[in-house]
């Protein structure tokens, strides 16, 4: 009875000396944190981060002796560069995380304990339908090893080598049957093949041999062949949704950015922590995640284009990508048909790792790239049935593209991607102006009389066939705009009227204009309008023609006339004559 009171004495002081042991996982290579609970340090405190079975010091803060020291060297140098301490609160921080650095932390401030039980997984990834291999890390089994691997949060047995009772097991059909004809143990180093592998078979595996743990986390990366694609005016809020209405106990939800999968955000339902890291990747990110504790979901307020890219979804090792699109200042462009233009990529040069990528139209076409890393330089100007043939040009400094002699079916959206940050230009290729032609209109004059003077109005009207858009048909007087008419349709024919007097000594002229270039025609009123009293050339064409016909046929009968009259005379004289010879 009285070892019992004994041992239950010890265990209660146990527990009040150490409490609750935290349990924390983090993926090898990536940093993790150990709070100490404290706001800030007193004068007097002495706080101290032990680890493993043998209780080594790592790290202390003494305040009175106004000291920080990490001892990164201890333990075969496992935590060399790997430690941080922070000088306002205390907690610790491992960085670069390795399987070595899995187990048991402790820590001690003025004499009150505290645990926390790291796991470190080793990550592997597999593309679905492949085979994976994970390794024990053995060269060959002893004869009293006990090997066994396990499964799930639920830690389920699924393979086992024992050589004291000489037994080596698959347990395939456990858990549904999902490792059915999938498992190979290997009887000389104990390591474990998952063979055409589905996303069922992604998450946690521990490896425990003999009494020594080794725990990998696989991802099986068959989702990612559906990429959910979204967009977002910059400025705007984007959520990227989770899978399900509400988390699980045991969930570990995990959101990743960029080519690196850099941890951005994190909710461990086992450890009770919601965790956003939006200090990373040079902090785009600061102050501007959000993380549903019902959902998970996670969602980028006040996005630049910064924020463009892949996001990666781990929810216990399933993942799902999800490719933003953050669409920036929509830049307009625009040139003469038969010209050249340049969209400029805003670098002024490259880097050794930039993809630079080119795209026009609406279903978002490649049309140039560079690769840096590929040593790559390629325009695929046969695309889109050949319209850039032969019409393209990538700076290799810069990465901006030129598109030479222009025609109206290279305008529309044209997109550059460098490295996953987009920008968008809008193209428009104006078709070069016909000239005006200005044409009277005047059927017969127009006049009116006064005691001292005469004065005459002409009728004109400007005209252009056209087969261009989006321009304008103008008369000015001078510089003054008298009328105008405007047009956004193709192959319509403009006409613009306008009534002068004979006598205005103003300047007038027709313009045909559009947003970069312009036609003019001025107007000569001594050529297109005449007076009354110009005879002939007053009136109209019609008039002109009938006095000239009438005058040819008075001249007719004129000559006619005179003829008869002078053969007549002929004939009188010849009687004449006859008859004075009779006599």
């Amino acid at each position: 009875m009285k070892k019992i009171f004994l041992k239950l004495v010890l265990f209660c002081l146990c527990l009040w000396l150490f409490g609750d042991t935290v349990k924390i996982s983090v993926m090898e290579g990536d940093s993790v944190s150990l709070n100490s609970d404290l706001t800030e340090i007193k004068e007097d405190d002495v706080i101290q981060w032990r680890f493993g079975d043998k209780n080594t010091l790592i790290a202390e803060i003494n305040v009175t002796a106004d000291r920080i020291t990490v001892y990164d060297d201890v333990l075969d140098g496992r935590f060399r560069d790997r430690l941080k301490l922070d000088n306002q609160t205390g907690s610790l921080t491992i960085t670069n995380t390795t399987t070595e650095h899995t187990g048991v932390y402790e820590r001690q401030i003025n004499g009150v304990r505290k645990r926390f039980s790291l796991t470190v997984f080793v990550k592997i990834s597999v593309m679905e339908g492949d085979s994976v291999s994970l390794n024990s890390d053995l060269t060959e089994i002893k004869e009293d090893d006990v090997i066994q691997w396990r499964f799930g949060n639920k830690n389920t047995s699924i393979a086992e080598i024992n050589k004291r009772t000489n037994n080596i097991t698959v347990y395939d059909d456990v858990l549904d049957g999902r490792f059915r004809d999938r498992l190979k143990l290997d009887n000389q180093t104990g390591s474990l093949t998952i063979t055409n592998t589905t996303t069922e078979h992604a998450g946690g595996y521990k490896l425990q041999i003999n009494s020594e743990i080794k725990r990998f986390f696989l991802t099986v990366n068959g989702e990612f062949k559906n990429v959910y694609t979204l967009s977002v005016k910059e400025g705007d809020s984007v959520s990227l949704k989770a899978r399900f209405n509400k988390t699980k106990d045991d969930d570990v939800i995990q959101w990743r950015f960029g080519d690196k999968n850099t941890l951005i955000a994190e909710i461990n339902v086992t450890a009770d922590r919601i965790t956003v890291y939006d200090d990373v990747l040079d902090g785009r990110f600061r102050d501007r995640l959000k993380l549903d504790n019902q959902t998970g979901s996670l969602t980028i307020t006040n996005t630049t284009t910064e924020h463009a890219g892949v996001y990666e979804r781990q929810i216990n090792g399933v993942r799902k990508r999800f490719s933003l699109t953050v669409f920036g200042e929509f830049i307009i462009v625009s040139v003469m048909e038969g010209d050249s233009v340049s969209l400029n990529s805003d670098l002024t040069e490259i880097k050794d790792d930039d993809v630079i990528q080119w795209r026009f139209g609406d279903k978002n076409t490649l049309i140039a790239e560079i690769n840096v890393t590929a040593d790559r330089i390629t325009v695929y100007d046969d695309v889109l049935d050949g319209r850039f043939r032969d019409r393209l040009k990538l700076d290799n400094q810069t990465g901006s593209l030129t598109i030479t002699n222009t025609t109206t079916e290279h305008a529309g959206v044209y997109e550059r991607q460098i490295n996953g940050v987009r920008k968008r230009f809008g193209l428009i290729v104006y078709t070069r102006l016909p000239v005006p032609v200005i044409i009277s209109n005047s059927a017969h004059c127009s006049s009116s009389s006064s005691s001292s003077s005469s004065s005459s109005s002409c009728s004109l009207v400007c005209s252009s066939v056209l087969n261009v858009s989006d321009v304008n048909l103008s008369w000015y007087k001078g510089i003054s705009v008298l009328s105008s008419i405007s047009v956004c349709d193709l192959s319509i024919s403009l006409s613009l009227p306008l009534e002068v007097e004979y006598q205005d000594k103003n300047t007038y002229s027709c313009v045909l204009n559009n947003p970069i270039s312009n036609q003019t025609t001025h107007l000569d009123i001594n050529t297109l309008c005449h007076t009354c009293a110009d005879s002939v050339h007053c009136c109209g064409p019609i008039a002109a023609v009938i006095r000239l016909v009438l005058s040819a046929l008075v001249g007719v009968a004129t000559v006619i006339i005179l003829v008869y009259d002078i053969r007549s005379r002929r004939a009188e004289r010849d009687q004449a004559h006859i008859h004075t010879s009779g006599a």
